[in-house]
């Protein structure tokens, strides 16, 4: 009992931290999130609303974050054939 009530914060303190690495990971590498302020950046751009050092500085960023996610994509999309290739 006495277990339960002094491991109960750290395990909500820890279900918390997972869920905000999950929420920030998804923000970071979710590929249609990072197409959408793709778009975003070029019309700003396009509009005059950001200068041409700050936009290619920002395209760089996201544009790695782009080729992540896909390596990330493609990772699990692999995991998940094997996984398949081996229950069968």
């Amino acid at each position: 009992m006495l277990h339960k009530l002094v491991s109960a914060p750290i395990n909500l303190v820890i279900k918390i931290g997972e869920k905000v690495k999950e929420e920030v990971e998804k923000e970071l590498y979710d590929l249609p999130t990072i197409q959408q302020k793709l778009i975003q950046l070029q019309m700003m751009h396009e509009l005059g609303d950001i200068p041409e050092e700050a936009y290619k500085a920002m395209e760089e960023g996201l544009l790695f974050r782009y080729e992540v996610a896909k390596r990330m994509e493609m990772e699990q999309w692999e995991q998940m054939t094997k996984r398949k290739e081996g229950g069968t």
